[in-house]
């Protein structure tokens, strides 16, 4: 099996164990972190494992190879099609040109973090989501307009991650520029940069073509409520 399918699994039970909770087959992130859970097989098994995750009703989102069936004791909240991008090129992306100084973000700035992927929407983003890796930011006039970062990783891969600007301060390049300094990192820690996005963002998906990024798989986000 290759390390990025099945990856919320892989990452819970390498590089992120430490933010692993666990239940059976089921492995969940911390919801601290993020509402991302997974399970070692879509079987009547996993689905109750990651049941038994849960104390009580509850939310968890995970990626799956094929669209959702439903299953007795879950609703399903939302759906999408999620292609899974790795980066293909031959060197690391350069340093950005830019004059726009980049930030790290940390604990200071989860507020500002915080009210910026709830406007843009760019997935599962809570408190501690800080924590999983590096996070840049833009600011203009002293406020966070623009971020990206990093989520899961697995042996040889981190995934770019939660990459927003505030709606008005696009057109800028900001998220290019954001995410070529996270490439960069990555790759210059000998690993690849991998991403999800939805199917219907062809803004992005141009974009992500366009920085050296191929599509892999196609990932089935299911966002499913515990009965």
């Amino acid at each position: 099996m290759h390390p990025l399918d099945n990856v919320i699994w892989h990452s819970l039970m390498t590089r992120y164990a430490k933010f692993a909770e666990s239940f059976d087959q089921a492995r969940r992130f911390i919801p601290e972190i993020t509402s991302l859970s997974a399970f070692l097989e879509p079987t009547d098994r996993g689905y109750e494992s990651l049941a038994g995750l849960l104390h009580g009703p509850g939310t968890i989102a995970l990626f799956l190879a094929t669209p959702h069936e439903p299953r007795p004791g879950w609703n399903l909240v939302a759906s999408t099609t999620m292609p899974q991008m790795v980066y293909e090129a031959s060197a690391p992306p350069p340093r950005s040109s830019s004059d726009q100084e980049i930030v790290d973000l940390g604990a200071a700035d989860v507020p500002e973090m915080l009210e910026l992927t709830a406007l843009t929407k760019p997935g599962p983003f809570n408190r501690r989501t800080h924590e999983l890796g590096t996070y840049l930011g833009i600011r203009r006039d002293g406020k966070l307009v623009a971020m990206a970062g990093e989520r899961l990783k697995v042996p040889g891969y981190t995934e770019v991650s939660a990459v927003c600007t505030h709606p008005d301060h696009t057109g800028h390049g900001y998220a290019r520029i954001l995410m070529m300094e996270v490439m960069r990192r990555i790759c210059e820690r000998g690993e690849t940069p991998f991403l999800h996005v939805r199917e219907d963002n062809v803004r992005a998906i141009e974009l992500y073509n366009r920085l050296g990024f191929k599509q892999r798989v196609l990932s089935h986000l299911a966002v499913l409520r515990k009965v």
